[in-house]
């Protein structure tokens, strides 16, 4: 039997609603405005937390790209000054903090490097997440599986080999593991939804799914499979500059994924056969020649 974690009193697992995470990531392009933006459209759609990075980049950027040009809005610049320019600090987080209390919609992120995690510590995530690039970061993952919140392990470009290694690193009753694939935007075929199926039996912990599609309708399916997370990058166009912008949903998309993963949830019943109220006139009707009594169950 899989045991639910809790996110913020909220249990995330079997037989409960799906908790519905719109990914900002770093789609805000360093600006606090459409940062509150894209939270509006979350809380709006009725999403459950929004999630977004931190990095410290003069640790993440590889020293052969640190000082590669390349264009941006913002003018020409080398990538680490790219990736500090995007970067929130405390100032931002802060005021994100204050935000998302308001509107009453959970926030977290995903730590990238050790001093990200002190960082975002100050602010009390309810959880955190653990990106599929870093899935094979010993180092990260023990250090976030020392504050002692649920931590959320997505699996993409991963083996099944270094996901067990993961997942033995980090306490199982406070893990949701996410099933992804890390192409950008991921092509149908490549989805392999089932894999929830695999990860569920094979690591008897809490799965999910984070979707890298262009459609709503694979993430619903996901749902139906029996995930209990869903993660989509969230955007306020597509066309926006930004490496993750194409493979995000628009405000209407998550409005319509939100409200169509819960009628899914609800569809799904509890798999016990029955006869409905609104049933038995119709059966009374239809079956009059071939029975003569009926005794409700």
């Amino acid at each position: 039997m899989i045991t639910p974690v809790k996110i913020n009193g909220r249990q995330v697992g079997p037989g409960q609603p799906a908790y519905i995470v719109g990914e900002i990531g770093i789609n805000h392009n360093g600006d606090l405005d459409i940062a509150r933006k894209l939270i509006d459209v979350a809380t709006i759609a009725g999403c459950n937390g929004v999630k977004f990075q931190k990095r410290t980049p003069e640790l993440c950027v590889p020293p052969d790209q640190r000082n590669k040009e390349r264009e941006t809005p913002w003018g020409r610049m080398t990538y680490l000054e790219y990736r500090n320019r995007v970067e929130f600090g405390e100032d931002e987080f802060a005021a994100i903090d204050d935000y998302c209390k308001a509107k009453g919609i959970d926030w977290f992120a995903s730590c990238w490097d050790a001093p990200s995690v002190d960082f975002i510590e100050q602010f009390e995530p309810p959880c955190y997440k653990i990106a599929s690039a870093s899935l094979t970061d010993d180092d990260l993952i023990t250090r976030l599986s020392k504050t002692g919140r649920p931590l959320i392990l997505s699996t993409g470009m991963s083996t099944v080999n270094e996901i067990e290694h993961a997942v033995a690193l980090v306490d199982r009753a406070r893990l949701i593991v996410t099933h992804s694939t890390s192409t950008y935007p991921c092509p149908a075929e490549q989805l392999n939804l089932r894999v929830i199926l695999t990860l569920q039996e094979k690591l008897h912990c809490p799965v999910g799914y984070s979707g890298h599609e262009t459609g709503l309708q694979t993430t619903c399916a996901a749902v139906a499979l029996g995930a209990c997370l869903v993660e989509r990058h969230i955007t306020l166009d597509r066309s926006m500059w930004g490496t993750d912008q194409s493979a995000s949903v628009e405000p209407w998309g998550l409005m319509r994924l939100v409200r169509d993963i819960r009628v899914i949830e609800e569809a799904l019943g509890d798999g016990v056969k029955k006869v409905y109220e609104t049933e038995i006139p119709i059966r009374a009707k239809l079956r009059r020649r071939t029975e003569k009594s009926f005794v409700k169950p």
